[in-house]
């Protein structure tokens, strides 16, 4: 199932390698990214002709002082509130961009759950069990994967809660 241009079989990126390494089936989606879209996950679902409710932004928040992922579909937004309900938390706020690339290894708007540099502890939105694969960010610009909400849920250690609003 996984597609692999000659730069991915030489490597690809982090998210890439480990969807490998953990045999996990997954299809790469790669598109022209345009440094003038207002948004990377609108961008990608029209790039790829997929509804916005099956392509999820990955985001990064800081939860009671602990960096915390959030993933959730691009038709909707994040609420911190539930976010830090689903991890034990009190209150949540947007992570400094600056930090969360730092951490995860990964430049804003390319951020992927997979493959980070540190393991964060992460919270995929519930919905995403409506649709037998969903497509995240593969770890830069331009380029998505798409895989079993399941199985990005297992690599993640990902705890499933309604942290979406649409």
């Amino acid at each position: 199932m996984a597609k692999k241009s000659k730069k991915q079989q030489a490597g690809g990126t982090p998210a890439t390698v480990a969807l490998t390494a953990a045999g996990v089936g997954h299809t790469v989606h790669s598109y022209e990214h345009d440094p003038a879209h207002p948004s990377y996950g609108e961008e990608a679902a029209e790039a790829m002709g997929v509804s916005p409710d099956r392509v999820f932004k990955t985001l990064v928040a800081d939860v009671d002082g602990i960096l915390t992922v959030a993933v959730v579909p691009v038709s909707g937004t994040l609420d911190l509130k539930a976010l830090a309900a689903a991890v034990g938390g009190k209150r949540a706020a947007m992570a400094d961009p600056a930090l969360a690339e730092r951490t995860t290894g990964y430049v804003r708007g390319g951020i992927s759950p997979l493959g980070q540099r540190k393991k964060l502890p992460t919270v995929l939105d519930e919905s995403a069990g409506a649709h037998p694969t969903i497509c995240v960010s593969a770890g830069r610009r331009g380029l998505e994967v798409e895989l079993a909400p399941a199985d990005l849920a297992t690599l993640t250690k990902a705890v499933l809660a309604p942290i979406g609003r649409g």
